[in-house]
């Protein structure tokens, strides 16, 4: 039976979660002093809430609890992601914010216990940042794996490791990296996952990309490997399950991200409702008038069917299923939703919206990767399209 009602447990923290970020995070927003020059919360600001949220249980929702996590099923993650995510700032002081919270994950699952210790733990703990080193310019890999060109070359038990990645999200801020080489020509056993530290010779940040912005701690960077040496001891699974690694890290980081979107859009609607609500024009308030509310009735229904797809996703990945075109299908609608919600914001916020006396213009801005990260748009509908073709009319069966 399918069933996606909180337990009780689940819905308190949720609404800690909640209290929380009204309390202690949504006030930074307020403050230009509590941003850093790239338009995310500034890390002086950020260490003493990130204490804050651990003293009140309430740090690393995704990993076990032997680690310092909650231990969260990821139907409990979107309840908890959704309401972090109220502020701009909230999933990064909380420790589930990308690209930390999809590397966690993946490392929880496949890594040795010795490779958790050495570079899963100073991420839970949140000592160290993490990125993915995964996509590469023209002619390399960006949402087809499998054209990846960066070459690792095994020697005396040592990989060499030749070539380019680019916009890798908080690649300048972080210690920690996975990357994605290829070792083989082979279709699909030709690319095998790495780890290695920022402090290692043989690679360097080549540029932070600029981008439209906001960013995550760290930017977009393009990186090259001129030489970087990683003991065979911290390649990730065997060789040549690289395209294993990354359907395993990126189907959940996909979801994730759509919880955290949610609550953006939802947090969207809430400013532009407050102001139709108290603002008027020609003797009747905004909210009074039929074409505003066709607005928000309209959003607020494309955002709860993003929170049932959701929620669907999350629920069988929680059973054991890929949940591929279930994660597709959220990462559509859910993209387009946080999209339509900033667009919407703005538009019955006006000249205010346009501004920055509310985080709406930031939102919008940021919204706009949202149809791009993880797989465009047409990637996904590209998914689903196989998928029907594949099964027909049961593409829509029912879970027995």
């Amino acid at each position: 039976m399918i069933d996606f009602s909180l337990s009780d447990a689940h819905d308190e923290l949720r609404q800690s979660v909640r209290r929380f970020i009204e309390t202690e995070v949504l006030p930074l927003e307020a403050s230009a002093d509590n941003y850093d020059e790239h338009e995310n919360i500034s890390l002086d600001v950020l260490k003493p809430i990130r204490e804050k949220a651990k003293q009140q249980g309430l740090w690393a929702p995704q990993c076990r609890t032997d680690r310092g996590g909650l231990q969260l099923p990821l139907t409990a993650c979107a309840a908890f992601y959704e309401e972090a995510n109220r502020s701009i700032f909230g999933p990064v002081c909380l420790n589930c914010a990308a690209p930390d919270d999809g590397n966690m994950r993946v490392l929880e699952l496949i890594g040795t216990e010795q490779q958790k210790t050495q570079w899963l733990q100073p991420i839970v703990d949140g000592d160290v940042a993490s990125a993915f080193a995964m996509t590469e310019p023209h002619p390399g890999g960006g949402s087809d794996p499998g054209m990846i060109n960066t070459k690792a070359t095994l020697t005396n038990g040592v990989w060499r490791i030749k070539g380019r990645k680019w916009f890798i999200t908080g690649a300048g801020h972080a210690h920690h990296f996975i990357l994605m080489a290829r070792t083989s020509d082979d279709a699909r056993k030709g690319l095998t996952a790495f780890l290695f530290h920022r402090d290692q010779p043989g690679w360097h940040i080549e540029r932070r990309i600029p981008i439209m912005g906001p960013e995550e701690h760290g930017g977009h960077c393009e990186i090259v490997f001129d030489g970087l040496e990683i003991k065979d001891e911290n390649r990730l699974l065997e060789v040549g399950d690289g395209l294993k690694v990354t359907q395993m890290r990126l189907g959940p980081a996909r979801l994730t991200h759509c919880m955290r979107w949610l609550g953006l859009a939802k947090r969207c609607m809430e400013i532009a409702n407050e102001y139709v609500q108290k603002r008027e024009g020609f003797g009747v308030k905004l909210g009074d008038r039929e074409s505003v509310q066709l607005k928000l009735g309209e959003l607020a229904h494309d955002i709860q069917v993003g929170r049932l797809l959701v929620m669907h996703a999350a629920w069988k990945l929680d059973a054991g299923d890929y949940a591929r075109k279930e994660v597709s299908s959220a990462k559509i609608h859910v993209a387009n939703t946080l999209h339509k919600a900033a667009d919407t914001g703005v538009q019955l916020c006006g000249a205010r919206g346009y501004s920055k006396d509310t985080p709406l213009e930031w939102i919008y801005r940021y919204a706009r990767q949202a149809r791009l990260v993880d797989g465009a748009d047409e990637v996904h509908k590209m998914v689903l399209s196989r998928f029907y073709q594949q099964s027909g009319d049961d593409f829509w069966q029912w879970g027995v």
